[in-house]
């Protein structure tokens, strides 16, 4: 289906969300791809991937944009061509971009038991806050798409979930939290919001205001 939701944060601040249900020959229409997604497309052997990487393309013209607007960095960062900035995310069937002014990053997770095996992976700081919670894997799930955004914003080598990257205790009703980069010389603290979508769990960040 085309778009499930629109979310706007902050007037220069817009998230689209789509969930996957069309064919990969119905994707393929409507849409310019550049030479350069034409090459990628060619490589992904995975109809799943194919699927979700057409139907970006379908985010970014519901957004105003065409794909020959969207580039990416020496570390496969994307970048749209102008003042805006842009991040993109996909899990299984849902994908989703932010367009913002500000530096942002996006992640869209399912929930699924096997994040509390991989846990002592990415949680340190957080580790006191949801050791006595019961609803783990919902605030597991935000705690790495938040760590997972702020790597996509961030864009450097080196930048550890597990050491680098830290979650202020929420609660999932609020729906928002604070995240912090503490890496080296980079000290960034940014506001951080989450919401559950179907089985999936959305979350995007943008410079603390």
């Amino acid at each position: 289906m085309p778009v499930i939701k629109t979310l706007t944060n902050r007037s220069n601040t817009r998230v689209y969300v789509w969930e996957i249900t069309e064919s990969e020959a119905w994707l393929r229409s409507g849409i310019e791809l550049s030479q350069n997604s034409v090459e990628r497309l060619i490589t992904m052997s995975s109809e799943v991937h194919r699927r979700g990487f057409l139907s970006i393309r379908h985010l970014l013209l519901q957004a105003g944009y065409s794909d020959k607007q969207l580039y990416y960095d020496e570390l496969g960062k994307p970048h749209l061509e102008g003042e805006k900035y842009i991040s993109i995310t996909h899990s299984f069937e849902l994908t989703a971009i932010i367009i913002s002014d500000s530096p942002t990053g996006i992640d869209i997770e399912k929930r699924r038991d096997k994040i509390q095996r991989i846990a002592v992976k990415f949680v340190n700081y957080e580790l006191q806050f949801i050791a006595q919670k019961t609803n783990k894997v919902s605030l597991l799930t935000v705690i790495w798409g938040a760590k997972e955004s702020m790597y996509k914003c961030l864009g450097q080598k080196g930048l550890g979930f597990f050491e680098h990257c830290k979650v202020e205790p929420f609660s999932m009703e609020s729906g928002e939290t604070v995240s912090r980069i503490d890496f080296g010389e980079i000290q960034k603290s940014f506001d951080t919001y989450f919401q559950e979508i179907l089985d999936y769990t959305l979350v995007y960040i943008l410079p603390k205001s």
